[in-house]
């Protein structure tokens, strides 16, 4: 789960991580009313989107005064802030975060994530701050320092001052940049993040470090954790069709091609993107109904991945181990005639109950198309999509 900046930095602030002050804002009028209670001479006008990149795309401004704060906001709200992670249809600005302006020394980069092949949280800092950190680990991956955290001591503060040393912090704030650290990976543990990202990490002319952003994802495994969560979740920032298919525990991800995937069991539906492509087909979505999965769910599901309206064939790739294949099937027609589908529908069923699946499939009226094999599958569907 994501949560905008303003939410991660009123976070981070609680376990003592030094952040910015603020004032969220979702008027001209509130704008202006905050740069006037920060009363600085310049403050930080910042379109708060759950997307990176938002000041290469106009999303975060500087205002000299109360009144350039208020037409800067009346001209940022309302608009769709396109950035490289939102796509070309961007994100209505809705909230704005105004800041005090601050006197900017150097920027630095942080970054605690979980490490897949060491199965260890890491924490990463690097001196090119303010920059895509993808962009940093492409070009000059030897600029960004490493940290791994042994879960049965935690992030230590030897460590912590390795990680200032090594990205240039100036001897006399170590400690203090350490302090800092510290205090983040406190938050990241605490909150059973997925991702704490600080770009850019400010040191200031006056020698003070700063969080100037705060990107901050939530595991969602761990949410029956911290129900309190859960109002800081902004659905107007998530997929429509992702937030329906939550509602039936369903695992949903849209994509942008046209072949929509209906499958249980997230490796075959990985599988099965993949030999779509090799086929020469663009998948819609990662849809996993599931290993037991009722025939509502199916019906659910069917009908969700049929809500896209760039989906012009469907592919069934279900794998009977716990799901039985004819309640798949009966689920699939059930969908098919209630929507009155009139896309071409591949289905491959192996497993447990499958000539009964196969049987309901082919009496269904629906004309639906059989594969045997997922090669076989593929072809078919890439060319009814076609």
């Amino acid at each position: 789960m994501k949560i905008h900046e303003y939410q991660g930095k009123a976070l981070l602030k609680e376990f003592g991580v030094t952040v910015p002050r603020g004032i969220v804002a979702k008027t001209p009028e509130e704008a202006e009313s905050a740069a006037k209670e920060l009363g600085t001479d310049v403050v930080v006008v910042k379109a708060q989107i759950h997307a990176g990149g938002r000041g290469k795309g106009g999303g975060v401004k500087l205002a000299k005064s109360p009144e350039e704060a208020k037409q800067i906001a009346s001209e940022m709200l309302g608009m769709q802030l396109v950035t490289h992670q939102t796509g070309p249809e961007g994100r209505e600005v809705k909230t704005l975060l105004i800041e005090e302006g601050l006197p900017i020394d150097k920027e630095f980069y942080l970054g605690i994530t979980l490490d897949r092949v060491t199965g260890r949280d890491v924490f990463m800092a690097s001196s090119e701050g303010g920059m895509d950190i993808e962009k940093v680990a492409e070009e000059t991956p030897d600029l960004i320092v490493k940290e791994t955290i042994d879960p049965s001591v935690g992030f230590q503060a030897f460590q912590a001052r390795k990680l200032a040393f090594g990205i240039g912090i100036p001897p006399h704030l170590v400690n203090q940049a350490a302090k800092f650290m510290l205090a983040l990976y406190k938050a990241y543990q605490s909150s059973d993040a997925s991702l704490f990202e600080i770009n850019p990490f400010l040191l200031t002319k006056d020698d003070r470090l700063i969080a100037l952003d705060a990107k901050v994802n939530f595991d969602d495994n761990a949410m029956f954790r911290h129900k309190d969560y859960a109002e800081l979740r902004d659905l107007n920032e998530e997929e429509p069709l992702e937030i329906e298919a939550s509602k039936y525990d369903l695992n949903y991800i849209k994509l942008d091609g046209n072949i929509g995937c209906m499958v249980n069991g997230a490796g075959l539906a990985m599988a099965t993107m993949d030999i779509i492509k090799l086929h020469g087909g663009e998948p819609a979505n990662f849809l996993d109904v599931g290993g037991g999965a009722s025939q509502e769910r199916v019906e659910q599901a069917f009908r969700i991945l049929l809500s896209d309206e760039n989906v012009k064939a469907v592919l069934i790739n279900i794998f009977g181990g716990i799901v039985r294949t004819d309640m798949v099937a009966n689920g699939v027609v059930a969908a098919a005639k209630n929507l009155g589908v009139s896309i071409p529908i591949v289905a491959r069923l192996e497993g447990t109950n499958v000539e009964e699946g196969r049987r309901v499939l082919a009496e269904s009226g629906i004309g639906i198309i059989t594969a045997e094999g997922m090669t076989d599958a593929a072809q078919k569907v890439v060319a009814a999509a076609a």
